[in-house]
């Protein structure tokens, strides 16, 4: 199962942050929820076949579990929301005068680089704020 598919669900996303804190055991995760200890069990294997924890040894009654959180398995998650980010951020800024200003920049750098030193009017009123 991928990371997306185990953290679709909100109370394996609350487990994930529990376990964000500390290390906890099965039965400690169990009395945050109102649902049955079985069925946090299997939100547990959920998240264990996803990657995202890893059960310890037994404790120290050698009956329960110790859970702890994987964050690397939360890179892929990291890299979605970064580019989804990233391409709402252009997407913002097509069309907006600023980007207009900084293409128009740009392209006056480049021509005079390329020692092309003649702009327009146009562009040199658009800089100044008079176009």
């Amino acid at each position: 199962m991928s990371v997306f598919a185990a953290i679709a669900d909100p109370v394996r996303r609350r487990i994930v942050v529990l376990l964000s804190g500390a290390p906890m055991t099965a039965g400690r995760i169990a009395s945050e929820f109102d649902i049955s200890r079985p069925a946090v069990s299997r939100h547990l294997r959920v998240l264990r076949d996803a990657g995202l924890v890893e059960g310890g040894p037994p404790g120290g009654d050698g009956r329960e579990r110790s859970y702890v959180l994987r964050v690397a398995a939360l890179d892929e998650v990291d890299g979605w929301l970064a580019h989804v980010r990233g391409t709402a951020r252009l997407a913002g800024l097509l069309g907006s005068p600023a980007l207009d200003t900084e293409v128009r920049r740009a392209r006056r750098d480049n021509a005079r680089a390329a020692g092309d030193t003649g702009t327009t009017g146009i562009d040199e009123a658009h800089e100044r704020g008079t176009a």
